[in-house]
């Protein structure tokens, strides 16, 4: 007799085990792992990452824009250290290592700012509790004991929690897929589509938003808009905004944080991009493509 197929041998050892010892995976199993990372890339992925192509297109668009167009608010008003980025993500794009090695440094960034996370989700615990305490033995004493600075504090640093977690929730996927496929879908079907939202999408946002958020945090920190100086020189802590609550502690610090957070936002997006571009690449050694929790669905 013939050998029986892989397929056959799989379906006769599930058909072995009893119900109550098949988990959640046996779907999973019936189908076999995903293969899409392991099949025939396109041929110019295979020479070029993805991203390099878009990084390529970048710059052919804002030459021409910046040779045919004279203008200062369009593509073409690129500063300096912007036509290096271009030029070096080229570079990059067609040495998988050096390329990869940069993914690395980005979550490593972003491995660190969850460990200062933990930290503030602790802060605030004790913060509160110090809150709680001091409220109820506010009336036996006769001066009050900095109830608004320690509200003021707990609320930062709650906010400081949500913009320094952004990239490491990017990094980990903890942002819940909101469909009802996507968890059928192949490996390569999840990196075309997270590729060309996040390239096309959500970076030209992010880069947007920081660049806003430039002239937002240098203002909460007491820059005056019109000549852009600083009205204490270095000692900036004189100048930030305050809160219009009183006792209060200063909003200058947290505001301009939400430059910080988008900032780190962004560098983890351009990890995600990487990361999904070695999929299309068929570089699955460098995709580092990790398992999704299915709780995370939502139908």
């Amino acid at each position: 007799m013939p050998d029986p197929t892989a397929a056959e041998r799989r379906v006769d050892e599930i058909d072995d085990v009893e119900p109550e010892e098949l988990g959640a995976d046996t779907d999973r199993a019936l189908k076999g792992p995903d293969r899409s990372s392991e099949s025939p890339a396109l041929s110019i992925f295979t020479r070029i990452h993805p991203i390099g192509l878009v990084a390529a297109g970048v710059l052919v668009v804002a030459a021409l824009w910046h040779t045919v167009f004279d203008t200062e608010r369009l593509i073409g008003n690129l500063a300096w250290w912007q036509w290096l980025v271009l030029v070096v993500t080229i570079a990059l794009a067609v040495t998988p290592p050096a390329l990869n090695a940069v993914r690395v440094a980005l979550e490593a960034l972003s491995g660190f700012t969850s460990q200062i996370v933990w930290i503030l989700a602790w802060a605030v615990f004790f913060v509160q509790l110090i809150n709680v305490v001091t409220r109820y033995l506010n009336p036996f004493v006769e001066s009050d004991i900095l109830i608004g600075q320690m509200t003021s504090l707990a609320w930062q640093l709650f906010a400081l929690i949500s913009l320094l977690g952004l990239n490491y929730g990017v990094k980990a996927g903890v942002n819940p897929r909101i469909d009802f496929w996507w968890a059928e879908w192949s490996d390569r079907t999840k990196a075309w589509l997270d590729f060309v939202m996040h390239t096309f999408f959500f970076l030209p946002f992010l880069w947007v938003a920081v660049g806003v958020l430039q002239t937002f945090a240098a203002g909460a920190l007491g820059r005056r808009r019109g000549n852009g100086e600083w009205p204490d020189g270095w000692q900036v802590w004189k100048s930030w905004e305050q809160s219009g609550d009183a006792d209060q502690l200063p909003l200058g610090p947290i505001k301009a944080m939400i430059l910080v957070g988008f900032g780190l936002f962004l560098l983890q997006i351009v990890s995600e991009i990487i990361k999904t571009g070695f999929v299309l690449a068929g570089r699955r050694e460098y995709a580092d493509i990790a398992e999704r929790d299915e709780f995370q669905r939502i139908e």
